[in-house]
Formats: C-alpha cells, sequence, structure tokens
C-alpha cells in the first residue's frame, strides 16, 4: 500500500492556490481528504492538540483516510527520549482520539542529539505498538551507527528517509521495517522548492520497487511554500499509479 499526502493541511497562503476562496477554514480537512487519502499532522510537535480535536478530524475523513502525527517535541527536544512513560501516556491519551485512523507515529531528533543505540531501544520498548512508528534522524552519526540499525530492525521501527539537497539518496537504501515512510522537505532549500519531474520519477521507481517487495509506504511533501507540496504530492501519486498499471499490464497471464 501507498499512501501520499501533505506535511499539513492549514496554511493560509494555500487559499486560492488549493483551497477554494469561499471555503471556510473548518471545512479544509474535508475538502483535502477529497484529493488525498493520508495527512501528517505536525502541529503536536509543538503543542499537542486536545483528544476532541483528533475525534473531530477522523470523524471529518472518509473510512479509508488515515494520519501520520508527529511526537510531542517535549518527548524529543526537551526530554530527548529519557525518562518518559508519563508524556507518552498524555500524548497517546489525545492521540488515541483518531481511533483506527492512527496509522503511524514519527519522531523527530533534534540536530544536536548524536547517536545512542541505548537511548533509541530503551525509547521503543515503552513505546505503544498498537500504531506503526518512524524515527526521523537530524544529526549524521545515527547513520553511520550499525547498532542504531538493529535497534531499529529489531523493533520494527521505519527509518524516515529526509529528502532535501543535504541529505544523500544513499538513506532511502536503508529499510528497517514493513514500513517506509519519506519526508519532501524542499528541493532547493527546506520547506521551499519545486520538485522536478524527473526527481520525482526516480521516487517513484522506488516506491513501486518497495511496494513489490510487499512493503507499505507512507510519502508526506513539506515543501508548504506556494502550496508546492499539493502539486508535487498528486504528481508523485499519478506517477505511483501509472507504474503500478503498467506493472500490472505486464505481468503474465
Amino acid at each position: 500500500m501507498v499512501r501520499i499526502g501533505t506535511s499539513g493541511w492549514v496554511y493560509p497562503h494555500w487559499r486560492e492556490r488549493f483551497y477554494p476562496l469561499s471555503l471556510p477554514t473548518r471545512q479544509w480537512l474535508s475538502f483535502y481528504a477529497q484529493h488525498f487519502d493520508t495527512v501528517e499532522v505536525n502541529n503536536s510537535f509543538y503543542r499537542l492538540p486536545k483528544r476532541e480535536t483528533f475525534e473531530q478530524w477522523r470523524k471529518e475523513t472518509p473510512d479509508n483516510f488515515v494520519f501520520a502525527v508527529k511526537g510531542s517535541r517535549f518527548i524529543t527536544h526537551m526530554k530527548k527520549l529519557k525518562e518518559v512513560s508519563e508524556a507518552l501516556v498524555r500524548f497517546f491519551s489525545a492521540v488515541d482520539g483518531l481511533g483506527e485512523k492512527l496509522a503511524v507515529v514519527l519522531w523527530q531528533l533534534p540536530p544536536n542529539l548524536k547517536a545512542d543505540a541505548e537511548r533509541l531501544d530503551a525509547f521503543f520498548r515503552i513505546l505503544s505498538r498498537h500504531c506503526a512508528h518512524a524515527v526521523e534522524f537530524r544529526h549524521p552519526s545515527w547513520w553511520q551507527d550499525e547498532g542504531v540499525l538493529k535497534v531499529l530492525e529489531r523493533h520494527e521501527v521505519a527509518h524516515c528517509v529526509p529528502i532535501a539537497p543535504p541529505f544523500p539518496k544513499e538513506l532511502a537504501h536503508m529499510v528497517t521495517a514493513p514500513l517506509v515512510y519519506l519526508r519532501f522537505h524542499g528541493w532547493n532549500g527546506l520547506y521551499a522548492g519545486f520538485f522536478p519531474d524527473d526527481e520525482l520519477a526516480w521516487w517513484a521507481e522506488q516506491i513501486t520497487n518497495w511496494q513489490k517487495q510487499g512493503l507499505t509506504v507512507f510519502a508526506y511533501f513539506n515543501n508548504d511554500v506556494n502550496a508546492y507540496a499539493v502539486v508535487n504530492a498528486k504528481t508523485l501519486k499519478a506517477m505511483v499509479a501509472q507504474l503500478t498499471l503498467t506493472e500490472k499490464f505486464h505481468e503474465p497471464k
């Protein structure tokens, strides 16, 4: 299964570029869900919405719609994954308002936190397993530590592939779980820039290959400037659909 969407959906500058001018903000999620079957909730990183808010989002979206939710920065950046049992209870007591539509939680680590396989392992041991998990590293030492990869594989936590100029494409080969998680941060800068079609075509081929291996793929575009994320996400969706259709057409009967 392949799920492609954007990181967040409440951007005032998307009005007219994506949302109709007359559409009230409260209807934006329902409109978004007519175009995509998943979204990554970003504001949960800064301030955790109430459970009632998550419940409302669940009601406003179709049955086949799912959410990825970014973990609280209190857990990842302030506590740095240590002594967070109570914080995790608070986090999931709200997020679980999504019910079965909670697909995956993304834990983004701070750029000043260096590789620590034992710390990561201890954190994964206390995570709830009623949804999938992915982790996004920012310090390069995490990618150079084989112990870290073993921890990810043992707990079946996905390595989030960050896609932007500073990050090498080789990171796409680090598949550590039945889930592949991609974050398209920007083409010529973080949260900005328009991904060209040839770049998206490369990723479409990778996604199709993962799909053939039986892996689930989540991909989110974070380049919200000028609603580039929406256009790029739609293009990638179309490319993957076309490749999948071509593969099926050429399958022996």
